[in-house]
């Protein structure tokens, strides 16, 4: 095959870069892994090329992207790793797609990279993912035709969250970055502060129902949605169940239950967004937010690759690619479910759920 079909995985042996290594094999490209830890990469090549590098290194990285047609980079921390694998793109004029949930990390890829990729004509996408990615879909398809919005909210539904050593690693840089307080997105802006996150319930579409979820639980949706959408107010909630694993002195590992490697942990996510008195809604369903997000990064690349984008530079999901088509290519991983607006068939929303309450 030619070099279109070689996507380089930076941190190809990690568990997220696992799954999109299968992924990228599944759809008939040919990954090359890249990573410092040249003994893991070998372990797992199954005739793969492996190329070793480190984000220390520039010179390593230009020699590991030579006839890469993209990057995916799986390995955080992402306020480490990104911009010296987005450099090393810009060097090599090929696409980046990262799966950080880290909302500094990505704050720092649209403040330092918006400018550069566009004049070099060539795509950044961030957060292309379950956190960030995924949301920003489904609020971009919620809002269809309007142009503005008062209000989103995105609800994460999680069974669990068993963390993988990656998100605790970016856990532990954002918390630092931030001096230990927390964030949220309002009156247009990040606003850092010190308030205690409130419980609230949230009412879930059938069959989760009612659940507690912790408010401002805040993720890297407040970056991408408002990057691209005039939506003054972007706030997310987590279940409290999930949280309170997340947050749990010895959370074990994510454990594989099926062939692909897939835990056992299900999720819904639950979009509402609000335009005066108007409300539009929008829920996905589907197994393991770690391995959701191959088929996402890996759906990206392959848009970029075939010219299915809407912009250069430095975008998000929603603004670089068709978001409802996008949700749809993924249906083999996501069911998808208008609960009111514009996709709605009719009929009462009574019981399906009204979000925060």
């Amino acid at each position: 095959m030619g070099s279109g079909r070689n996507v380089a995985v930076f941190g190809a042996y990690g568990h997220t870069g696992r799954f999109v290594v299968a992924e990228l094999r599944e759809r008939g490209y040919v990954p090359l892994l890249l990573g410092r830890d040249l003994d893991k990469l070998l372990a797992m090549a199954e005739g793969s090329e492996v190329r070793q590098a480190s984000v220390g290194d520039p010179a390593s990285l230009d020699r590991a992207l030579k006839g890469a047609a993209a990057v995916i980079n799986c390995a955080g921390p992402f306020a480490t790793t990104a911009a010296p694998l987005i450099e090393a793109t810009l060097r090599a004029g090929i696409p980046y797609v990262d799966v950080a949930a880290e909302i500094e990390a990505n704050v720092d890829t649209f403040t330092h990279f918006a400018d550069r990729a566009r004049a070099a004509g060539t795509v950044v996408v961030p957060a292309m993912a379950f956190y960030g990615g995924l949301g920003d879909l489904l609020v971009t398809t919620a809002m269809s035709d309007w142009t503005a919005a008062d209000e989103a909210h995105i609800a994460y539904g999680l069974s669990s969250w068993h963390p993988t050593a990656g998100t605790l690693a970016s856990g532990v840089i954002s918390g630092r970055r931030r001096g230990g307080r927390r964030v949220r997105f309002t009156g247009g802006r990040l606003e850092y502060h010190d308030d205690a996150l409130p419980t609230l319930e949230w009412s879930f579409p059938a069959p989760l129902g009612d659940q507690s979820v912790i408010g401002e639980f805040t993720m890297a949706d407040v970056v991408t949605v408002p990057s691209h959408l005039d939506v003054p107010e972007v706030r997310t909630y987590m279940a409290a169940k999930a949280a309170a694993d997340l947050a749990a002195p010895d959370a074990p590992a994510p454990e594989a239950v099926d062939e692909r490697g897939r835990s056992a942990q299900t999720f819904v996510i639950d979009v509402l967004v609000r335009s005066g008195g108007t409300e539009r809604r929008v829920a996905a369903t589907g197994q393991d937010i770690y391995a959701i997000s191959a088929p996402l990064a890996v759906e990206a690349v392959d848009r970029i690759l075939t010219g299915r984008t809407r912009t250069v530079g430095v975008a998000s999901a929603g603004a670089i690619f068709d978001a409802p088509d996008f949700l749809d290519a993924l249906s083999k991983h996501l069911s998808l479910r208008h609960l009111s607006g514009p996709g709605y068939e009719g009929g009462s929303t009574r019981g399906t759920g009204t979000g925060p309450r």
